[in-house]
């Protein structure tokens, strides 16, 4: 991780590398993603109960944003991949959160096993628009965690002979199976056309020689049947099952599935059983030039996980040596976050991105729906764009995150407030460093997909604005990201990407 000068408060760090849609909350919109804080719209019924009022309260404005965590970031990764290779990432494909998180802000860090809640922005160039940021931390790993029992599924299939996908799948095992304690466990399962376990649930302890054979060994064979993989892979997380560790099935694919279930469909309903039975959980890894994404988040998400994808001998270590640690242990599950705007300051708000991990509000407390899975010394970021009633002064919004215990399953929340005064100074004023990253992160993600975030320069100028901040930092991941603004410039990235 490359650390900033201790002025700018920034510790950078890429998580590997996560039409942009301005979505309006669950609450009244006027079309084009924006949701007014007054609960009224053109075409909506009565606003919906406030989640945030205790039960028996009268009911108030729709004025709520619920969604669930997400700490994925293969989105920024593959697009950056794209990018070098001088090729625009598919819209579809750009989702803005795994942008903005793949950076991870100097939040205040909480000293149990919660999160921190910490609310912070600033005036955009747009008259009349404000960036409001949320961001929630969690404790960093103190070594003391449970073993570990993961479960990796390997891709061999014959798309995986391309330099970079299955030569740098097995030197990221090899590095992961020299980090881990002795205490945790590894299996191996790899597939083509069907599926072979290599290794049953092994002790690492004293079997790290054994291991190593297993992965050096691994070669491509034929077609890609994720089915048959994530099925195997899951059978033998079942039996490796051991309550009180952390048990994981890991997916290392370019997820291009040709052969068996190829719709996920049912490959997703196995998934959410043996999450639900077990508690296992689902990590994928993403690899290789052409990659499905979509594919590989679907199962992600419904594997209540989370994605990244590898490009380079340097992400693959950022992700096995220096993140895995922090996937394996866990601080939250089904961690969900609402936030409430008051409308009396504020007349409209658009959350950028999280499309996908949307929630309904009234399921904010319903500990039966799905939410994310948080890890030790994670950061997850929400940014809005929010326009404020003109002179109005008080109480903007405030945020909630709530959670369940890792091992009691017990419900906990943690909140956190801004005030009109904390959005009045400019964004690129001195002094917003870390606020500035997120915005560069979520414009630029705008760009590609043909949003129409209030305030955006022109990539351009966004991405001198990046150089400058790099510089500053003194941050290699910031340079990386500057760099792929520059490289979307020079393929005419500005407004559709696709356009003539």
């Amino acid at each position: 991780m490359d650390m900033a000068p201790r002025a700018f408060r920034l510790a950078l760090a890429g998580l590997i590398g996560g039409a942009l849609l301005l979505t309006g909350c669950a609450g009244g919109s006027d079309g084009n993603g924006l949701a007014r804080a007054d609960g009224s719209a053109r075409d909506r019924g009565a606003p919906a109960p406030d989640a945030s009022a205790p039960p028996g309260a009268p009911e108030a404005p729709e004025r709520l944003s619920t969604f669930a965590l997400d700490v994925d970031t293969a989105s920024y990764g593959y697009a950056r991949r794209s990018l070098a290779e001088g090729r625009l990432p598919d819209p579809a494909g750009v989702r803005p959160e795994e942008f903005v998180n793949s950076f991870k802000p100097d939040y205040p860090r909480p000293k149990d096993n919660g999160f921190s809640v910490t609310l912070d922005g600033a005036r955009s160039d747009a008259a009349g628009w404000s960036l409001l940021r949320v961001g929630l931390a969690t404790r960093p790993s103190d070594g003391e965690r449970p073993p570990a029992r993961l479960t990796f599924v390997v891709d061999v299939s014959g798309s995986m002979g391309e330099p970079g996908r299955l030569d740098l799948v097995k030197e990221s095992l090899g590095l992961l199976a020299d980090r881990l304690r002795d205490d945790d466990s590894i299996a191996l399962v790899t597939f083509s056309d069907d599926a072979e376990t290599r290794l049953p649930m092994t002790r690492v302890g004293g079997h790290r020689e054994r291991i190593h054979e297993v992965v050096d060994g691994l070669e491509v064979s034929s077609s890609t049947n994720v089915e048959a993989g994530v099925r195997t892979g899951y059978d033998v997380a079942v039996e490796g099952h051991r309550k009180g560790a952390t048990n994981r099935v890991v997916l290392l694919s370019d997820a291009l599935a040709n052969t068996g279930d190829t719709d996920a469909a049912g490959i997703l309903e196995r998934i959410d059983q043996e999450r639900r039975a077990y508690g296992i959980t689902l990590f994928g890894v993403g690899v290789g030039s052409e990659y499905g994404d979509a594919f590989m988040e679907k199962l992600a998400d419904k594997g209540d996980g989370h994605t990244t994808y590898v490009g380079t001998p340097e992400q693959a270590r950022k992700v096995f040596v220096d993140q895995l640690p922090g996937h394996v242990e866990l601080r939250a599950r089904d961690a969900k976050a609402q936030v409430a705007f008051d409308p009396r300051t504020v007349e409209s708000f658009r959350l950028v991105g999280y499309e996908n991990r949307r929630v309904a509000n009234e399921d904010f407390r319903d500990d039966r729906v799905d939410g994310g899975e948080v890890g030790a010394g994670h950061t997850v970021t929400a940014l809005y764009a929010v326009r404020l009633k003109p002179g109005a002064q008080g109480r903007v919004a405030t945020a909630t995150v709530r959670w369940l215990d890792p091992a009691t399953r017990a419900p906990h929340e943690r909140s956190g407030a801004v005030e009109t005064a904390a959005l009045t100074a400019p964004i690129w004023g001195d002094g917003h460093d870390s606020l500035q990253l997120t915005a560069i992160a979520a414009y630029f993600a705008d760009r590609l997909r043909g949003g129409t975030l209030p305030g955006a320069p022109a990539l351009s100028g966004l991405a001198a604005r990046a150089g400058s901040l790099a510089e500053r930092a003194h941050s290699a991941s910031v340079r990386e990201l500057a760099e792929a603004i520059r490289q979307a410039d020079g393929l005419g990235g500005s407004g559709d990407p696709y356009a003539g």
